[in-house]
């Protein structure tokens, strides 16, 4: 419950994730606000609304066959009654569901008038795929290593608070730089960070945070900090030269078969955001998680350094939800699994000794709730428990 708890404050969080997006329309409503129709209309289209980057597929799709069993059947206890995968999916707005074990499709399941094809907006579950890129960049070589200075990859921020601030540190939300995260204030730094040009030539969320003091010691204290997820995005295009959508259509989308391109939003300078907002189909959705279940392997490429998964899978720091803590960019769950989680009820549970892959993308009344995380939880854990039995 603890751990829940904790979730469901720092998610509150990620609600402003937006902020500084470019819409293309200027009457677009805050996307806190939308209604229920309105998310089913956009959230699929996100490209309508906002301007984005294209992540591109590649030629080669790799397969998602259908496992022998299904979990079609599934039905479980929560809250004092007995609910299907259908019950479920009415109740909380779910427009598509899909369990992956061993490779193989055991539940496919859409609503909301979602299609196989349809993309759908993952909102922070892009931090973790961010997280896996900077992997992949040391791999490559394009990053030396964690423990790198954030200043030598983006040397505007020479002189400020970031001096001393590693990349770890910004993994593990850790950089110690004050910061407001209230999306309740509209004085906060999450929603004034990167809402205007301040420099022309500079990013303006580097602009922005370029300003901050400093509050901790750098690695002493967990503040989550979306524009530090930004940072990170930045850093990882300024060190392997290329934007993070040909970045990851490269390393990802391209090399591990994604079924259709993805699409990312960008800030006001035009660059994608480090810590929000792809869309994707619901089973590219699960080949990033079953990327991560076959240890960054790509076609026989290996495109993530070895243990790097292990690490960013493996609590580097508490987060104020215990026992669990918190990767680089993951959620940690007891027992094992880990997750990459968005606001409106978007998921990737990982759950790697039972070879299980789980994706839940929502569109949720609400950014965040108690109720509706308890509740997703009793799903995946009576998919967790049937899939042990087949």
């Amino acid at each position: 419950m603890r751990k829940t708890i904790g979730l469901l404050l720092t998610a509150a969080a990620l609600a402003v994730g937006t902020a500084n997006a470019q819409p293309i329309r200027p009457d677009t409503p805050s996307i806190l606000r939308w209604t229920l129709e309105q998310q089913t209309e956009w959230y699929p289209a996100i490209e309508t609304v906002y301007r984005t980057a294209t992540v591109k597929r590649g030629d080669t799709v790799r397969p998602l066959p259908k496992a022998e069993r299904s979990l079609d059947a599934l039905t479980w206890k929560h809250a004092d009654r007995s609910w299907t995968v259908d019950d479920y999916m009415k109740a909380y707005n779910v427009s598509g569901v899909m369990v992956v074990k061993d490779g193989k499709v055991m539940l496919e399941r859409y609503g909301l008038g979602r299609k196989p094809e349809d993309r759908w907006i993952s909102f922070s579950v892009t931090k973790s795929i961010v997280s896996t890129l900077v992997g992949a960049a040391i791999k490559g070589g394009k990053i030396k290593s964690i423990d790198d200075q954030v200043t030598s990859y983006i040397p505007e921020l020479k002189g400020s608070a970031y001096e001393g601030v590693s990349i770890r540190n910004l993994l593990t939300m850790s950089s110690g730089v004050k910061w407001n995260e209230d999306y309740t204030d509209p004085n906060s730094d999450v929603a004034r960070a990167g809402a205007s040009i301040l420099e022309p030539g500079v990013n303006p969320i580097v602009s922005y945070m370029k300003a901050l003091p400093r509050a901790h010691e750098p690695g002493t204290k967990f503040t989550y900090n979306t524009g530090e997820t930004d940072l990170v995005g930045i850093l990882l295009s300024n060190a392997v030269g290329k934007t993070l959508s040909q970045y990851a259509s490269e390393k990802l989308w391209q090399a591990y078969g994604m079924e259709r391109d993805a699409t990312w939003i960008v800030d006001r300078a035009g660059h994608e955001r480090g810590g929000c907002c792809m869309s994707m189909t619901v089973g590219d959705y699960a080949r990033v998680g079953q990327f991560m279940l076959d240890g960054g392997v790509a076609r026989g490429q290996q495109i993530l350094p070895d243990g790097w998964i292990q690490q960013a899978t493996t609590a580097q720091i508490t987060n104020g939800a215990p026992p669990a803590g918190y990767g680089y960019f993951w959620w940690l769950g007891q027992g094992g699994p880990y997750q990459a989680s968005g606001i409106f009820g978007q998921s990737i549970s990982v759950v790697p000794d039972e070879r299980l892959v789980i994706v839940v993308n929502s569109a949720w009344p609400s950014a965040t709730g108690r109720e509706l995380f308890v509740a997703r939880s009793a799903f995946i854990n009576a998919v967790r428990a049937a899939a042990k039995g087949l």
